[in-house]
């Protein structure tokens, strides 16, 4: 028996995602398994459209979509002064759903995933892609935004690369890393985050020689 028989297996640990990215995850579950049925649902095809439209909109803006775009009281958070500006919970529920519906457009596979953050997700996307430079590049611009808005800006196109491989992502993660994206002193956080599981997974990924050694 080789060394590597007794090796033990490593695996990715997840990340924890908070009690509103379980809330988000449960929400897009649901709303995954409805558009995945054969036949689909019509009320789920019909959600995701909806959703896709309020892609860079501000939450609230279709009262039809209060099942998938609701807040529970208990995971708003700090309540601005003005109430017309939505909280950092409200508004990272907003986009995570809006750019998951843009995900799953005309896929017959699940593109929520439970455990895949981003970072994991954009290693498989450059291993994948005939463009590698032009994902690592994008990747690197949401790494160096300075606003949340320029952030969701180079996440729907990542999305749209993620989409086009049909690689999947977690949702819930990235509902509780949009929320910490909009807090003070934050940013750099995530971002960082962000960037360790791209290296990680890129270190982990195995090398020509070892595929052949192992078939």
């Amino acid at each position: 028996m080789s060394t590597a028989d007794t090796a033990p297996t490593r695996r990715r640990a997840h990340r924890p995602r908070g009690e509103l990215g379980d809330h988000v995850a449960r929400t897009i579950g649901s709303l995954q398994a409805q558009v995945l049925r054969d036949p689909p649902r019509p009320e789920a095809i019909s959600a995701l459209a909806r959703l896709r439209r309020g892609i860079g909109r501000a939450p609230g803006f279709d009262y039809t979509l209060e099942e998938y775009l609701a807040v529970p009281e208990d995971l708003l958070g700090f309540r601005p002064v003005d109430d017309t500006r939505p909280t950092d919970s409200e508004q990272a529920v907003h986009d995570a759903l809006t750019l998951y519906a843009l995900h799953q457009q005309s896929r017959r596979e699940p593109m929520h995933t439970s455990g895949q953050g981003l970072g994991h997700a954009m290693a498989r996307l450059i291993h994948t892609s005939d463009t590698p430079d032009g994902v690592r590049r994008r990747f690197a611009a949401l790494g160096t935004a300075t606003t949340y808005n320029e952030g969701i800006y180079h996440l729907r196109g990542l999305v749209t690369m993620l989409r086009g491989h049909r690689i999947p992502l977690d949702y819930g993660l990235l509902a509780h890393d949009l929320r910490r994206l909009r807090q003070p002193g934050k940013r750099a956080d995530v971002q960082a985050v962000w960037g360790r599981e791209l290296y990680r997974n890129r270190m982990n990924e195995p090398t020509a020689n070892t595929e052949e050694t192992s078939a």
